[in-house]
Order: structure tokens, then C-alpha cells, then sequence
């Protein structure tokens, strides 16, 4: 056999292989794919913004964010760009702070602060941008129902860490978690040993995900003890992601409760990585172990304090309002406060909502602006307010406390306030900007939002039917609504 001669025909087989492989390859790149074929999909998803001519006014973007319908966070997001992406300049606002873009094919608008422009003097100003309103005829509000067989659920959570997972609290001392709400929870922590339900407000109630949570593994939970006296603690989860250590907590602080209501139990690490959390002033009724007004306890406040330190139970802010201030705890940020039942801050904006359970007649929500929350050193009125209303005297002057954005009445509203959160999720762009709340008792769902006279806006809009006991959000901002009985549901707008 002539060697020789057998590889010139391998070689000259192979050069044909590799062409007509190359021409197929290539007429299957230039070919359109069938519209909901696999490839399609993934030309659409990898789809660039139209090419830009080299002395056009440009942006490219610094830092993700999200595309708004216009120049402020009051406007509802239409999308979100990333780092690199060159986005053509179609306008700016009359501040120089916004640029509008054309954001495939349609105006969108971003924060000058976060983008490189080039080539953008003399880009148009624009001016006739109107506001958007949230106009609640217009939405039609629905439960999508995402979990059920819960035993008492009481809060929804994520971890921050990109995952998506999701958190279920149920308040006899159970943690679940599931990958999302198409998954079958798993237990995640079991401290019914040690947690105190017995009581309608006792139990586990709260827990919140340290910032760095992706790193340290660290959470921290609000829980009634077997005593019934309130304890903050921290645990770490396991090498395992999806479970945690029952036997790695370590307690940041107790408080002892001289009855069995109003015990708060929300936990919240706000924009400063401080870890918030809100106590009820003792319970019984009429705060009649006058913590509310007593800035020489935790009951009946809000505290601030840092647990970045592993090695200790807590620091105490060098900023809090009321260090050195031998009058007042160091801790405490707020007092007069009633039952905090869930707070939150908005992801947008940092304002800070909390919604405070009333005596017997007023419900009341408390918007703190962000540069408020900064300062602190409020006093939110309780016992001598409730509400808008003085309540141990009919004359009492309330120029000192800081007074609530909205309140309801009970007569055929409820009885209890459910606190939840400003939505800032991307599936329903109408909800943007708009805060929830709910009544334990009816199950009313109210809607507070920004109208066009600037002032806050509160009507009630839809009947759940549910015994709402908390809200919770996921890491994409969506919402949800905890049903005590036993089910979790999505808010979605139908």
C-alpha cells in the first residue's frame, strides 16, 4: 500500500468535510429560525441595541439599573440595562440629571450618575413629561396562590444572595425553604424547642438575612420564648444551602414582655446594613405598663444596632440620635409606639414605612421620609395619640410626635393593621411606587400612592377574603400575601 497516496486522500476528504460542514453552518446562521424555535429565542435574548454613528449623542451604562417611563424614581419602570450596553441619547430633562434613551424602539429614560455620555451638548430638553399617576379603577388587582398546607404562616422572605429562594415562616418555630413558587418547600430550621406560641401574638415572627448573608451565612430571627419574653438570635446555615444549624444561635438580645401581646417580632436590615427592630410597649391594653412614652426601655420603640461584629452581641451606631443621651437607651431610634406589626423600607427610595396596631378604634400606617430616618429621634405618640386622635385626653397637644400618613377607623374597615411594603417589582410596572397594607381582620387590601397634587392617596381596593398576616417580597421586589390559615399568593395585577 502506498502510504503516501492514502494521505493525500484523507487530506483531501477532510478539506471536503470542513467546507461542507462551513456552508451548512453558515446557511443555518443566515437562515431565520422558526419563531419559537430554541435558536430564535436565543438570537432574541443575545439581540443588541441599534448601532450607533460614531459622533451621535450616546450613553454607555456604568452600573445596572432600571429603565424608567420618565425622568424620576416616581415614574414606573419599562426595563433594566447593564453594564457596557450603548443606548443612543434622545433627550435629557430640564435638571441635566436624566437622559432619555431610545430603549428598543421606545423611550426610556435613565440616571445621568450611572451612564457615560459622549457628544450630548445640545441634546433636546424635555419638558412635557407628566407624572403617572397610580389610579386604582384602572388596575384590576388578583391572588395568584403559590403555597399552601402551612401551619400559621407569618412571613415571607429571600436571602439576598441572588438565589431566588424563597423563606416561609411559620410562627410555631418552623423556617421552609423553596427554590420558587413552583417548588415544594423543605425545612430549613426547626426551633419549635425553644419558641413560645402559645399565645395568638407569641411565637416565631420575624427573621431577616444579614447583607453579607452570601459570605457569613448569617440570619437573624425575632421570636417569643418558652417564657414568653422576646428574643433576638442569630444562626448560620449549614454546608448544606437549603438548611440551617438549630445549635449555631447566638442571642443578640432578650426583652423581657410582662404579657402575651404586642410583641412586634419584625426584623429588617435597612440601606445602612443597621438591623432594625420594632417592640410593642408590653401589651394587656391602654399601655397599662406605660412603656410607651418611657424612653428608659426597648418596649414601645424602635432600636437600631449593629451586628456586623460576629464576636459581639451587638454595637451600638455611633450616629443613633440618641447616644450619650442619658434619658434615653442608646439603642432606642423612635419611641411611642404602640405594635409595630411590620415595617419595611422602600428598595427605591429608602423611605420607611411602619404600621403600628391601634387601641380600639384608629389603625395607623407612619411614612418616614429617608433624610427622617437618617436623623431619628421620633416619637410616634402612643399612648396619647392613636392615630390622628388624642387618646387620653380629649384636648392633648400633638405638635411633638410625628403624625401617621394615613389611618382607618374600624367601623367597617377591621380591627388590625398589616404593615407591607412599596412595590418595586418589574411584572406589573402600574403597581411602581404604590405601598400595600391590609386589615388582619377583614382582609381589605389598601393602596397608598403619590398623587398628581403631590400629596399620598389611600383607598381601599380589593377584598382578599383572607386573614392577612403579613406581606412579603421577593428579591425581584413581587409581593405577596400571607393567609394565617395557611396559604401564601402572589399579588398579580389580571
Amino acid at each position: 500500500m502506498n502510504l503516501t497516496h492514502v494521505k493525500r486522500w484523507s487530506l483531501a476528504l477532510l478539506l471536503v468535510f470542513v467546507l461542507v460542514m462551513s456552508s451548512a453552518l453558515i446557511m443555518a446562521m443566515t437562515a431565520p429560525p422558526a419563531a419559537s424555535s430554541p435558536i430564535a429565542a436565543t438570537l432574541r435574548q443575545l439581540a443588541t441595541p441599534t448601532p450607533i454613528a460614531e459622533d451621535a449623542p450616546s450613553i454607555t451604562i456604568r452600573f445596572a439599573m432600571r429603565v424608567r417611563s420618565g425622568p424620576g424614581s416616581d415614574f414606573g419602570q419599562v426595563g433594566t440595562v447593564r453594564p457596557r450596553e450603548q443606548y443612543a441619547i434622545t433627550g435629557q430633562d430640564e435638571s441635566g440629571r436624566w437622559w432619555r434613551i431610545d430603549f428598543d424602539g421606545r423611550d426610556g429614560w435613565v440616571y445621568g450618575g450611572l451612564v457615560n455620555a459622549v457628544n450630548a451638548d445640545g441634546v433636546d430638553v424635555i419638558t412635557d413629561v407628566a407624572v403617572p399617576t397610580f389610579d386604582p379603577a384602572t388596575v384590576d388587582l388578583g391572588l395568584e396562590t403559590v403555597f399552601t398546607g402551612l401551619t400559621l404562616p407569618v412571613f415571607l422572605t429571600h436571602a439576598g444572595d441572588g438565589s431566588g429562594r424563597l423563606f416561609l415562616i411559620e410562627k410555631p418555630g418552623r423556617i421552609y425553604v423553596a427554590a420558587d413558587t413552583g417548588s415544594n418547600p423543605t425545612l430549613f430550621l426547626d426551633i419549635t424547642d425553644r419558641v413560645g406560641s402559645g399565645g395568638n401574638e407569641q411565637g416565631l415572627l420575624g427573621m431577616a438575612f444579614a447583607p453579607d448573608y452570601a459570605e457569613s451565612g448569617y440570619f437573624y430571627v425575632n421570636y417569643t420564648d418558652r417564657g414568653g419574653d422576646t428574643t433576638v438570635s442569630r444562626f448560620q446555615v449549614t454546608d448544606d444551602p437549603d438548611e440551617a444549624d438549630p445549635d449555631s444561635e447566638s442571642v443578640v438580645l432578650t426583652v423581657a414582655q410582662p404579657a402575651r401581646n404586642h410583641n412586634a417580632g419584625m426584623l429588617a436590615f435597612g440601606p445602612d446594613d443597621m438591623l432594625w427592630i420594632g417592640l410593642g410597649d408590653g401589651g394587656a391594653a391602654n399601655d397599662q405598663f406605660r412603656n410607651g412614652q418611657n424612653a428608659q426601655t426597648m418596649l414601645g420603640s424602635m432600636l437600631r444596632v449593629d451586628v456586623s461584629d460576629p464576636g459581639v452581641a451587638y454595637t451600638v451606631p455611633a450616629d443613633n440620635p440618641y447616644v450619650n443621651d442619658d434619658d434615653v437607651l442608646d439603642e432606642i431610634w423612635a419611641i411611642g409606639l404602640r405594635n409595630p406589626w411590620r415595617y419595611s423600607f422602600d428598595a427605591e427610595t429608602g423611605d420607611f414605612w411602619i404600621a403600628d396596631v391601634g387601641q380600639n378604634q384608629y389603625e395607623e400606617v407612619n411614612l418616614v421620609p429617608a433624610d427622617t430616618v437618617a436623623q431619628g429621634g421620633l416619637n410616634f405618640g402612643w399612648p396619647v395619640v392613636e392615630g390622628l386622635h388624642c387618646f387620653t385626653s380629649d384636648g392633648c397637644d400633638q405638635s411633638d410626635y410625628f403624625a401617621p400618613v394615613h389611618e382607618y377607623s374600624h367601623t367597617g374597615n377591621g380591627c388590625s393593621v398589616t404593615g407591607g411594603y412599596v412595590y418595586r417589582g418589574e411584572d406589573f410596572p402600574e403597581l411602581d411606587g404604590v405601598y400595600f397594607f391590609a386589615d388582619y381582620c377583614t382582609g381589605y387590601l389598601w393602596a397608598s400612592w403619590q398623587g398628581d397634587d403631590g400629596e399620598r392617596q389611600m383607598e381601599r381596593v380589593f377584598e382578599t377574603g383572607l386573614t392577612v398576616s403579613s406581606f412579603g417580597e421577593d428579591q425581584d421586589g413581587e409581593l405577596y400575601i400571607i393567609d394565617y390559615n395557611g396559604e401564601i399568593h402572589r399579588l398579580i395585577v389580571e
